[in-house]
């Protein structure tokens, strides 16, 4: 038996339009003087325009911070730290995807803590009361909504810091899929092949759980029966709303179990080759999931996952290892999101491959991961890599 502790920390809200609660809802965590966290595309949608007014800026002040980056550093969150001391914010809104709620969770470790982001990395360290904070993603990817992690780079060394502290937990997750209607197809792909990497991940870290194993394989059959259906009718509220469920499952699953070696090598390529981070999830998994095959606690967690997508597809696995059948239907689905699977495709040298296995050796989640894996493994999987698909 594993054991676990599961102490639920956010109150999850879903469905159509649920983000017309989120006035009331503040004002029940007693929210006067609000930050909203977001980026400029969340902007350009209407999506933060929307939010200000349903929040009620009549009875509360709303400070806007709307210059979140993609994959954020340690200069994100001190801009948005400036914005939310001036003026003197008692509860935060996260808006976006992944970024801006790691934003938002960044900026109120330090403004209720103080130091510097560092200060925060690994588990644990905030010694104080945290502002409260309401989540509503307008992605359905990383699950950030769902976990108390909050995933920043270092501005110089673009060393990714994973700064996890159960107070930083939104108090509320609005998940409200017609907020991700609005997404880029390329977008909408690339959060979803990372949804469900999370969950791939998540089935077979060493961390993992009976309670996370649910949320693990929910998760993939909810973003793999809805991706195909996306993909060809990006206006299905149904279908995104189960995308959206599955991000948020997987989410719950990382803040039981983890994750592993294929987040590992992808922070790399995002960090010096701008491979977006869904993509360079979604190109090193199959390598992963084959390599991790090899444990047999992790070629079991596989063999349902596998089964899952078998049932989903309208029949028995195609025969032969389930490790097989697994890693077809991702590369299936990475082909059908139109995600290239080789480094090469990506722009990425090949005698770039030792010093991403040297970074990738070093990231936090390896430590999760069901097989020892160190630089030596890392440089074998992306060469794997770099000429598949």
């Amino acid at each position: 038996m594993l054991p676990f502790d599961f102490h639920p920390r956010t109150r999850i809200i879903f469905g159509p339009d649920t983000v017309t609660q989120i006035g009331e809802l503040a004002r029940d965590l007693r929210m006067q003087r609000i930050l909203l966290v977001t980026d400029p595309g969340i902007v350009a949608a209407g999506h933060a325009g929307r939010v200000q007014e349903l929040l009620d800026p009549t009875t509360r002040s709303i400070t806007v911070f709307d210059t979140v980056h993609e994959n954020p550093t340690t200069r994100d969150v001190d801009a948005c730290l400036a914005v939310a001391r001036a003026a003197d914010v008692d509860g935060i809104v996260g808006l976006g995807g992944g970024s801006s709620l790691d934003v938002a969770k960044g900026c109120n470790f330090l403004l209720t803590g103080g130091g510097v982001m560092s200060d925060y990395w690994g588990v644990g360290k905030a010694t104080r009361p945290m502002l409260p904070m309401i989540a509503v993603p307008t992605t359905a990817g990383t699950g950030s909504e769902c976990q108390s992690f909050a995933l920043i780079a270092d501005e110089k060394t673009h060393q990714k810091m994973a700064c996890g502290d159960p107070k930083a937990a939104a108090r509320i997750a609005l998940l409200d899929p017609r907020l991700t209607l609005t997404q880029p197809p390329r977008v909408t792909a690339a959060t979803a092949v990372d949804a469900l990497a999370h969950a791939v991940e998540t089935a077979v870290t060493s961390k993992r759980t009976p309670l996370s194993l649910l949320f693990s394989r929910e998760a993939f059959r909810q973003i793999h029966g809805a991706l195909g259906r996306v993909a060809a009718q990006p206006d299905d509220v149904e279908a995104r709303g189960a995308m959206q469920l599955g991000a948020a499952f997987a989410g719950l699953a990382i803040e039981n179990s983890m994750l592993g070696a294929a987040h590992s090598a992808a922070n790399p390529l995002t960090a010096h080759y701008n491979v977006v981070h869904g993509e360079a999830v979604g190109l090193m998994l199959p390598h992963v999931v084959r390599f991790n095959s090899a444990a047999a606690d992790a070629s079991e967690g596989y063999a349902q996952l596998a089964m899952s997508c078998a049932a989903q597809n309208g029949g028995a696995a195609k025969g032969g290892r389930a490790v097989d059948d697994l890693v077809g239907c991702i590369e299936s689905l990475l082909d059908g999101a139109g995600i290239p699977r080789s480094l090469e495709a990506h722009g990425v040298p090949r005698d770039a491959i030792g010093m991403l296995a040297d970074e990738a050796a070093r990231q936090w989640t390896v430590r999760f991961n069901p097989r020892t894996v160190g630089a030596e493994q890392f440089a074998r999987l992306y060469e794997e890599a770099y000429g598949a698909g």
